[in-house]
């Protein structure tokens, strides 16, 4: 009997087995929950020449910076599905081990020729869709709105489809949709509460809407039934901590970040590691909290560990924030000279504003507010382009914002904040307009 997968594409396995675990794991990888391995590991285990299952481990590998493993399994399923397996399959596999391979260029191309032709399959059109997918990590200044209308191109293959309206309605969300994205993203959710990126994109529109209790109710009645180890449960949390920062709760935002974020805790991704922690330390920071220097002494620790090397501009953003706050200089030195070098050399897609931003940061680690303000100001309209999300991004803007205010720039600082206030309701922000008048 020929198999197909959820989405009616055939599958190249006469295997029962290996057709039902790959399609137990594909959902499983798209919802971001726990078992996906295993389950793609049976697939292999039931047929060892099923290229597809090959590939999708290798994302899986990817998704844990574990690039060798990626590697072999791309190269082991581009060997097997020349040998046994259709035009779509073939397509399918190329564009992910492009993906796998860091060749982002390369890959959005080949995703967008592959999605023209098979448009619902969802493993290949979930590549560029993602907050650290490909379209985010392009250096696009523009990734929000070509995620938003890649997906408004093929809505109509999908229908009511609990992936693709968790998706689709993310991209609304950060395409400046908000109330339609997080309708959309509710859907979704509605119809597969086991499913991490539903959350996830919920507590996104919730972020840009002002609804913090809201997303605070949401966190503590879904997360137990999340395993610690799920690829996003220390995020979730992380969209928790921020929301206790909006209500000026420093103490229980360290209590979730010594629970799941600091890194000798997590069992994130390596960037999620580096950059939930980070991220959430400078902003207790920058607000005026007191962040024990022993927390940032060991994310910086390990961040080297894991990034040694430059690359990822949304990785070394967080590098640099991590070297700022420990004054480890030699290394943001060694790091802004690598990217710089990249940037002469017209290497790097997410162009000056990456270097402008270490550049800023160490400034406002000294305290030097006046730089700070001077690095930032000509490349805030293009921070978009070191990916992540807007929720994730703000920590630039909010840098900025400080500043402003520590820096004596009152008027610049009221002018943001008013702008800010209008697009959407913040606790924090009304207090600092609040506090200057």
């Amino acid at each position: 009997m020929a198999h197909e997968d959820r989405y009616g594409l055939p599958l190249s396995t006469i295997s029962d087995q290996a057709a039902s675990a790959y399609r137990e794991g594909v959902d499983l990888m798209l919802a971001g929950w726990t078992g996906t391995a295993e389950a793609l590991e049976r697939a292999i285990a039931a047929d060892p020449d099923f290229a597809l299952a090959h590939i999708a481990r290798a994302r899986v590998h990817a998704f844990y910076q574990q690039s060798e493993l990626a590697r072999q399994k791309a190269a082991l399923a581009r060997e097997i599905v020349a040998k046994r397996g259709t035009e779509r399959e073939r397509s399918h596999v190329e564009t992910l081990a492009l993906a796998i391979e860091g060749r982002g260029p390369d890959a959005i191309a080949a995703m967008l020729k592959h999605v023209q032709s098979w448009p619902r399959d969802a493993v290949v059109l979930s590549l560029p869709l993602g907050a650290f997918g490909l379209f985010a990590f392009s250096g696009m200044t523009d990734h929000d709105r070509a995620r938003h209308e890649l997906c408004e191109r093929v809505a109509h293959h999908y229908g009511e489809d609990w992936w693709f309206l968790t998706m689709s309605g993310w991209a609304m969300t950060e395409n400046g949709d908000v109330t339609r994205g997080r309708a959309v993203t509710e859907r979704g959710f509605n119809l597969r509460r086991a499913n991490a990126h539903a959350a996830h994109a919920v507590l996104h529109a919730m972020f840009e809407d002002g609804s913090i209790e809201d997303a605070d109710r949401l966190v503590d009645a879904w997360i137990p039934t999340y395993d610690r180890a799920g690829i996003l449960h220390g995020h979730i949390l992380w969209h928790q901590a921020l929301g206790a920062l909006e209500h000026g709760d420093a103490a229980r935002a360290l209590a979730i970040h010594a629970d799941v974020l600091q890194p000798s805790a997590t069992q994130a991704p390596p960037l999620n590691v580096i950059t939930d922690s980070a991220s959430l330390l400078w902003r207790l920071s920058a607000y005026g909290h007191a962040v024990p220097r022993a927390l940032w002494v060991e994310a910086d620790a390990i961040a080297q560990k894991l990034f040694p090397k430059p690359g990822l501009p949304f990785a070394d953003v967080h590098m640099a924030l991590l070297a700022a706050a420990t004054q480890n200089q030699e290394a943001l030195a060694a790091r802004l000279a690598v990217i710089e070098q990249r940037l002469s050399e017209g290497k790097l897609p997410a162009g000056p504003v990456v270097p402008a931003i270490c550049r800023a940061l160490a400034a406002f680690a000294d305290e030097n507010y006046t730089a700070c303000v001077r690095e930032l100001a000509p490349v805030l309209s293009e921070v978009v382009r070191i990916g992540g999300s807007h929720a994730q991004r703000e920590l630039i803007e909010d840098t900025f914002l400080v500043a402003l205010m520590r820096g004596g720039e009152l008027p610049r600082a009221r002018s943001l904040l008013d702008a800010r206030l209008h697009r959407r309701p913040s606790l924090r922000d009304t207090r600092w307009q609040a506090a200057m008048g």
